[in-house]
């Protein structure tokens, strides 16, 4: 099979890929505008704390369940046509919410908010390799994720003042007109690939096994699923962003002022860090995972190991932690999401370039497992504790209920190892010729 060789650095490629992330950053925009207008969705729907959270819990359940068909969907017909979607489905969302007067209709925005949400970032990671060499890849993917975050910033500052100064209705019209806008430019601008160009290969360390007898090939979700590198990049990803996630999400706030002691503005200034550090870790980590692509599930684990040991130092200290080695712990933390996007392209290596939509979406599926799971375990555990609300915090609760990550450290560990014996049996069954991988890259 010959090698294809995608634009490099080239003009048109840089303009594709500025696209699809803006397309992506309208996506966050999407999921994270309730964060900031929480108060005045009560306000305007006349529901309590306990039911609006509704509606981030079915968001969050429809892009879970449309991360497989989503990988499916843009192996089938492009990105370029689901990104677009998915900036439709977006805009629809947002209209839907800017106009609806009955608290389900709020709910059905919200799930086609989260359905256009679910299908943009699989997407993107399925473009990337179309347009830049293999070597680009792990860095390009790195800045998508991060560019994509400044939609949180989007909605935290323009979108909750538009709301404050124009009213609901105005505000989300105007988020909803900005998705179709975008829709309009993923049409005009994105190809799925350069004219003429062949599919995108594997890099030089993990090469995918394209022949028309692979049962990769032959075979469509099912033979994805059972690809043993994808289940190495599915544990990957359950095990390096979940901490940072439990943090940044829901739990690091409360564990900082109810638990640590800390006054408001220092713990707000500790998530600042969390988020900067992501930002600062995800090039570095991008680099190394390109430049060294045989130890990209080396630098996962020492990742995972890392924040499980920072936490581990952090839960340990007699009495609340110093503040330099929060800020240490949080600067850690901030790393997981950096290194869980390597297993994306760790997946990518794994499978023929026509599986590799499907692929990221089992392998995005882990991730919000881990996290989802952690958040609800802890708060259980708090209650349990007779400490489920803010007057009733304490650090010996949140102790407790942090310790619930360990066992899910231990099994993504257990789960990464057992995959990685997989990955070296089948390579050296296949004497390296054509393998999905040589023994090198694990």
């Amino acid at each position: 099979m010959s090698t294809p060789v995608p634009p490099r650095r080239s003009g048109r490629a840089l303009a594709v890929w500025a696209v699809a992330v803006v397309a992506y950053v309208a996506a966050v925009l999407g999921r994270s505008s309730l964060a900031a207008t929480g108060v005045t969705a009560a306000e305007r729907f006349d529901v309590s704390s306990g039911v609006l959270s509704l509606l981030a819990v079915v968001q969050l359940a429809v892009y879970a369940a449309l991360q497989i068909p989503a990988g499916v969907l843009v192996d089938r017909v492009g990105p370029r046509k689901v990104i677009a979607g998915g900036a439709v489905l977006v805009a629809v969302g947002q209209v839907v919410l800017a106009l609806a007067a009955p608290f389900w209709l709020a709910v059905a925005g919200r799930m086609l908010v989260g359905a256009g949400d679910a299908v943009t970032f699989v997407s993107v990671l399925r473009l990337i390799p179309s347009w830049f060499p293999a070597r680009r890849v792990p860095l390009l993917n790195q800045l998508a994720g991060i560019l994509g975050q400044l939609g949180q910033v989007i909605s935290a500052v323009p979108l909750a003042a538009l709301v404050l100064g124009t009213g609901w209705t105005p505000a989300y019209l105007a988020a909803g007109g900005t998705a179709v806008l975008v829709a309009v430019l993923v049409v005009a601008v994105v190809r799925d690939g350069p004219a003429g160009a062949a599919a995108p290969a594997g890099d030089g360390a993990e090469r995918s096994s394209t022949g028309v007898d692979s049962p990769a090939v032959q075979g469509g979700l099912g033979a994805a699923l059972r690809e043993p590198g994808v289940k190495l990049a599915f544990w990957c990803h359950l095990a390096a962003p979940f901490p940072g996630n439990v943090f940044g999400l829901l739990w690091g706030f409360p564990f900082l002022t109810g638990g640590e002691g800390l006054a408001g503005g220092t713990a707000r200034g500790l998530l600042v860090l969390y988020v900067a550090a992501g930002i600062a870790i995800g090039p570095l980590v991008g680099t190394l995972a390109g430049r060294f692509p045989a130890q990209r599930v080396r630098l996962i684990v020492v990742c995972t190991l890392a924040q499980a040991a920072s936490w581990l130092v952090v839960l340990a200290w007699p009495g609340p932690a110093p503040l330099v080695l929060l800020a240490l712990h949080v600067v850690v933390l901030g790393g997981g999401g950096p290194a869980s996007l390597v297993a994306f392209d760790i997946a990518r290596a794994a499978v023929p370039p026509q599986r590799i939509g499907r692929a990221s979406g089992i392998v995005n599926v882990g991730g919000f497992v881990s996290t989802v799971a952690v958040v609800l375990v802890v708060g259980v555990v708090l209650d349990l504790q007779g400490a489920g609300t803010p007057d009733t915090y304490t650090l010996d609760a949140f102790r407790a209920a942090m310790l619930v990550q360990v066992p899910v450290w231990l099994v993504a560990l257990l789960g990464i190892a057992r995959s990685v014996r997989r990955v070296r049996a089948q390579s050296a069954a296949e004497g390296n010729r054509g393998a999905r991988f040589s023994r090198r890259a694990v």
